[in-house]
């Protein structure tokens, strides 16, 4: 006697199937909605939804810096997720590196923070207020 001849397995792999089926059914549903939902994203919009950590910020400095280029890169970067090339997000430190990597130097505003009696002051203050106490000293 086979599986197949058995009347209980028989059952269960229907039941199994009907419900891989339903499944189905509803991600085809569902996916079906997203497409007649959301109108024909910009590419800003689309790379937006891949930036995390600080990348933002970096897109809109690079815009700024150099408008023409980190146009062409963006449009790249969404025919890339578009592909499906690009499906993980996108830090700030990664754009970055990416835009310097093509030739872009893109400056970005940092500031060094250390911690100084219970506070966070910047590194130029804590140097500045060291060399004050040593002269006074």
């Amino acid at each position: 006697m086979s599986e197949d001849d058995d009347p209980d397995i028989r059952i269960i792999n229907a039941r199994k199937m009907k419900e891989l089926q339903k499944q189905a059914a509803i991600q085809e549903k569902m996916k079906a909605m997203k497409q007649h939902e959301n109108p024909p994203q910009t590419d800003r919009e689309i790379i937006n939804t891949y930036l995390y950590n600080r990348g933002e910020e970096v897109l809109n400095l690079s815009e700024f810096q150099f408008p023409i280029q980190t146009k062409a890169v963006v449009k790249k970067i969404v025919e890339l997720i578009k592909l499906g090339e690009i499906n993980q997000r996108i830090s700030g430190g990664e754009l970055l590196a990416l835009f310097r990597s093509v030739g872009m130097n893109v400056r970005v505003n940092t500031s060094i923070r250390i911690e100084d009696h219970g506070r966070l002051v910047s590194f130029s203050d804590k140097l500045r207020y060291e060399n004050e106490e040593s002269r006074n000293a």
